[in-house]
């Protein structure tokens, strides 16, 4: 709606400046305005533009005698001022309304490379073919190199203005219409405009009850749900589009003068480029929508903030594309706002580095799918389930409970241990039984832990699951190699507690018992006659007993 908002404001600020702007277009301020020092040709004669426009101002009030100097012709005094007043009418009634493309360089736009003095103005079609209207750059003392219109097309004037039937294709508005100004701007477009829309409205509003009807039954039949409610038929750009259209067979059909025929097919063309970006917006906020939609089914919501940004991104590339193709229309050349775009493109780069490559890493950890909300992450020594996968960052919830947010940048930087999408848990255990257990019971041990797991379908063993490990130092080491089936953790820690109880009930069946960490203190009991010296020492009585003897007996 912001998009819609801000579409809106910009046309209706650009129409009224066409509509203010073009009509006093005929007197070339608004090119000379564009350079610094003025140029030295009063008349400004030295750009295409300024030749055409003054040549049409001076023509349309009537002073002929100001408009020959715009023509490179030997003919002086009324002949040259009949002449001036027969290209004036030829071109006000049949010049194609694209005074916007001419240039307003001194050079020219140089369309023809053969001829570079040369600028055509336009074609006109007649019976025998086309004719192009033509300036050419002509050298003058007093003022230097001019644009005037050429000998070339002064020679086809009479022919164009004899088969032209002034009568025929006079203006079939009144006179009265197009002299009268209000703020100078011609009534006929004020009537249009305060006229016109509020009855283009009107049918519109008619058009639109009539077939929303019709649609809606075909909607339903089509749908096979009666409850579906009568679709809008005409949306707004849809209107804007037929208006266009209406402009568009208005200026065909109605004889309109030169001036008129170009500000509204200027107020069309900006409508066009207004509404085919109203049109990409509203496809764009459907086409967010619809796959919003499919990527909730498919369990996928950490790609829904990828898809708000690269439809924020086509949005505002398609109004950039729009305000450029608006500023060419016009004649203005749009190579310098890209490059000011690019260097301002640098610089927001440079400043928003560490947010760019946030970005740029929630990016790549969505579109790789190797995050996704619900799963089980350990980054680093943090482990914690997903709760968010963001553009800049993503939310852990840890054991404790507790929000660990980790920036995009980092998590694509770093090794990530995604427990979700493991196939199975690793069931590994190593138990130890005391050095009394005999062989046979090891066998018996063995034997029995190996057919239990064999009786488990969710357990998926090697060839030997259960080994004889080592003798250890204080303890016979058994161990169990396996991987349970399960994706779930509390299914395995269920599953695992079982097998471990049922392990130990195998143990104790086989006679053998676990082995704790205890040490074996053995007395060995010396003979002959180490004993006797031993037992003769610690007897009191004897003639070799010391003091420490007797006390110690």
């Amino acid at each position: 709606m912001l998009y819609h908002r801000l579409l809106t404001l910009a046309s209706f600020v650009l129409l009224l400046c066409v509509i203010t702007s073009i009509q006093t277009a005929a007197s070339p301020t608004a090119s000379a305005a564009a350079q610094v020092n003025p140029p030295p040709d009063t008349l400004r004669r030295t750009t295409p533009r300024g030749t055409v426009l003054g040549f049409l101002k001076a023509a349309r009030n009537g002073d002929y005698d100001a408009a020959t100097q715009y023509l490179n012709t030997q003919r002086r005094g009324k002949a040259a001022a009949d002449l001036a007043r027969e290209l004036f009418l030829i071109m006000d009634r049949r010049l194609p309304a694209r005074l916007n493309e001419l240039s307003h360089r001194p050079e020219g736009s140089l369309a023809f490379r053969a001829r570079p003095d040369q600028e055509l103005v336009g074609t006109i079609s007649t019976e025998a073919g086309n004719i192009d209207l033509l300036l050419e750059r002509v050298g003058r003392k007093e003022a230097g190199r001019l644009g005037l219109f050429s000998a070339h097309t002064l020679k086809s004037v009479p022919d164009l203005y004899a088969e032209m039937d002034i009568e025929s294709s006079g203006s079939l508005l009144p006179g009265f219409l197009t002299r009268t100004r209000i703020a100078r701007i011609p009534l006929v477009h004020w009537l249009a405009i305060l006229v016109g829309l509020p009855v283009f409205h009107l049918v519109r509003v008619l058009l639109n009850r009539l077939l929303r009807p019709l649609v809606g039954r075909w909607r339903r039949t089509l749908r096979r749900n009666s409850d579906l409610p009568d679709p809008k038929v005409l949306p707004t750009p849809l209107r804007v589009l037929l208006l266009v259209g209406t402009i568009r067979w208005v200026l065909a059909k109605a004889a309109m003068p030169l001036m008129a025929r170009q500000v509204w097919s200027t107020v069309a063309s900006i409508l066009a480029i207004a509404a085919c970006v109203w049109v990409f917006l509203a496809l764009t906020n459907w086409t967010e929508r619809y796959m919003r939609r499919r990527l909730l089914r498919k369990d996928l919501a950490g790609r829904v903030s990828i898809l708000r940004l690269t439809r924020w991104g086509a949005n505002l590339l398609a109004v950039l594309v729009a305000l450029l193709a608006g500023l060419y229309y016009f004649g203005v050349n749009p190579n310098a706002t890209l490059a000011g775009l690019g260097v301002g493109g640098i610089a927001v780069a440079l400043a928003a580095q560490k947010t760019l490559e946030n970005v740029i890493g929630g990016a790549s950890i969505i579109f790789d799918g190797a995050v996704r909300v619900g799963d089980l992450l350990k980054v680093g020594e943090t482990l914690g389930t997903v709760e968010d996968v963001g553009l800049r960052s993503t939310r852990l919830r840890t054991f404790d409970r507790t929000v660990f947010t980790v920036p995009n940048g980092q998590i694509a930087n770093v090794n990530l241990e995604n427990l979700s999408l493991r196939d199975s848990f690793w069931f590994h255990h190593i138990f130890s039984l005391r050095y009394e257990t005999t062989a046979a019971q090891m066998r018996s041990v063995l034997q029995g832990i190996a057919g239990l797991l064999e009786n488990y379908p969710l357990v998926k063993h090697f060839p030997t699951p259960v080994r004889f490990l080592r003798l250890g130092a204080y303890s016979l080491d058994v161990e169990i190699f396996a991987h349970l089936a399960v994706r779930d953790l509390g299914h395995f820690l269920d599953l695992q507690g079982q097998l471990l109880l049922e392990t130990m009930e195998v143990i104790e069946a086989a006679g053998a018992r676990l082995a704790i960490p205890e040490q074996t203190a053995y007395l060995a009991v010396s003979t002959g006659s180490d004993r006797s010296s031993l037992e003769a020492q610690f007897d009191p009585s004897g003639p070799h007993g010391s003091k420490q003897g007797r006390d110690a007996a």
